[in-house]
């Protein structure tokens, strides 16, 4: 038996207009499929991380003190002082007393009328004092000192004390003023004498020989 079939055609070139409605329910559809399709993810999705608060911690650096400075080294142990020995003074030898001589003189020999010139005085004797020696010094010359000019013409005396230093043969080394006589040009003419004059001594002696010594004159300025 043959069985008819209706073939129903559909012509593709024949224009639809568009369906609103049925576009309004694809978008609804789709719209909650999309919702129930974030609703299964939702959980999924870890919870945000919290933001952990910035703790700020201040820290105080407190150096630690400087070590305490090591102690001072024992000071080293004085030496002990040597005993001081006590040596007893050596005794002076008493000198013997000196001879007593007369001073020198000086004089003016010169008249009255006449203006006044410098003295020409006798020979001196021996020194009054000897400072050092065992047997005194003696003169052997001692001429005496020019009387200063400027003293004469204004009538000036006096006396002068000198020490003169005399070596081991009896020469004169020094001469000093040991009492001025408070006029300047009768303390320089005594002084000058010794070496001027060319004074010598016989040396002093201890135990037999001739040592240095000093010997005290007086020279007397007189008019």
């Amino acid at each position: 038996m043959t069985q008819a079939l209706e073939i129903h055609t559909h012509d593709d070139d024949q224009p639809e207009g568009l369906n609103w409605a049925r576009i309004t329910g694809i978008s609804m559809a789709l719209a909650v499929h999309v919702g129930a399709l974030l609703l299964l993810l939702a959980p999924l999705a870890p919870p945000p991380a919290e933001k952990a608060k910035e703790e700020t911690t201040i820290v105080n650096i407190v150096r630690p003190p400087p070590p305490p400075p090591p102690p001072p080294p024992p000071p080293p142990e004085e030496p002990k002082p040597q005993p001081i020995r006590q040596l007893s003074p050596p005794q002076p030898t008493p000198l013997p007393p000196p001879p007593e001589q007369p001073p020198i003189e000086v004089d003016d020999p010169s008249p009255v009328d006449l203006p006044p010139v410098p003295p020409s005085p006798p020979a001196p004797p021996r020194p009054s004092e000897t400072i050092a020696g065992s047997i005194d010094p003696s003169s052997q010359r001692m001429n005496p000192p020019d009387y200063p000019a400027a003293a004469v013409r204004s009538g000036i005396t006096g006396t002068v004390v000198i020490l003169v230093d005399i070596d081991a043969q009896g020469n004169v080394l020094n001469v000093r003023v040991e009492k001025s006589s408070r006029n300047r040009d009768l303390d320089r003419a005594a002084q000058d004498a010794p070496k001027k004059k060319k004074w010598r001594f016989n040396p002093a002696k201890e135990n037999g020989q001739a040592v240095p010594s000093t010997v005290r004159v007086p020279v007397v300025f007189n008019l």
